[in-house]
């Protein structure tokens, strides 16, 4: 779980991934010799801080958004919001400044947002949670397990992927915009029209912690029911836990593709997690374990 530890410290609110892009492409160039394949890696200003890794001939990409939630510093050391992030006063918020590290602690008086610190930071600082990794036998529990969990999976399947691409998006959490130009790169060049979303729901009556991987069978989004169904299938076939999710409400990478004019089939499959957008995401690591192994099945198989 190193790997995931050192994701879950990386500093990249919506809007500033560069950090995290810059680590994962140093993570591919030491560890890709051990990797099935090695892919080739896609990147320029034309998708902008996003990454896209091609292994072999692909027909089903995975999306993994690499952006978290946050604040951004405005006047006198308010903030505002970056995304849904909890905002109980007291949180202890980190970032850097041109003046140094920042450590402070948020305050909600009345509504309005601020940071309790010994002078003013910058405007236009951005701040995140501060990392405090806690792990058990059976759970691991940090802020930003929504998505370097997803981005570990990732990276976790691509040491095996033989055909299949890895895109990592931006501002999932606060509004999207890069998965319209990274699907369409993928449906233009190499035809792929299938999408996996490799994010992380939530902890709910019907998805308990420890009952294995969530196949979403809608959120706020429908995705098209014949290719769920195929999804459903292969996960029945595979013998790995998974539990069906149904909900409402919520997004993801999946709800962008939807939404744009391209024809892809999409499927959000993440593990559950307790204590959404706050410092404490907590994930059974039983949940983690299926899902890369869902992943692993499911790329070979589609």
């Amino acid at each position: 779980m190193n790997l995931l530890r050192q994701l879950c410290s990386i500093h990249a609110p919506s809007g500033n991934e560069i950090l995290m892009k810059e680590f994962i492409k140093q993570y591919i160039k030491d560890h890709q010799s051990n990797w099935v394949t090695t892919p080739e890696i896609i990147e320029g200003d034309f998708i902008q801080d996003c990454l896209i890794l091609k292994f072999g001939k692909p027909t089903t990409a995975i999306f993994a958004h690499m952006d978290s939630i946050g604040f951004t510093v405005r006047y006198q050391n308010e903030v505002v919001k970056i995304g849904g992030p909890v905002t109980n006063t007291g949180i202890k918020l980190v970032g850097k400044d041109s003046l140094g590290e920042i450590h402070c602690t948020l305050k909600e008086t009345r509504g309005e947002l601020s940071v309790k610190y010994n002078r003013e930071i910058e405007r236009g600082t951005e701040l995140v949670f501060e990392p405090d990794w806690r792990e058990t036998d059976e759970y691991i529990q940090c802020c930003y397990m929504d998505n370097r969990l997803g981005i570990w999976n990732a990276l976790k399947v691509a040491e095996t992927l033989e055909n299949g691409a890895i895109a990592f998006s931006c501002w999932e959490e606060h509004g999207g915009g890069s998965v319209d130009y990274l699907a369409e790169y993928m449906y233009k060049n190499w035809g792929i029209r299938q999408a996996l979303i490799s994010d992380i729901t939530w902890v709910t009556d019907g998805v308990p912690s420890g009952n294995g991987v969530a196949v979403s069978m809608r959120d706020r989004g429908i995705p098209r029911r014949a290719f769920i169904n195929k999804i459903i299938g292969l996960a029945k076939e595979s013998g790995i836990p998974f539990q069906l999710e149904v909900e409402g409400a919520g997004s993801s990478d999946g709800g962008y593709l939807q939404s744009s004019h391209l024809p892809y089939d999409w499927c959000f499959v993440g593990a559950p997690e307790d204590f959404v957008h706050s410092p404490d995401e907590k994930v059974h690591k039983a949940d983690i374990d299926a899902m890369w192994k869902l992943y692993n099945y499911l790329m070979k198989k589609l």
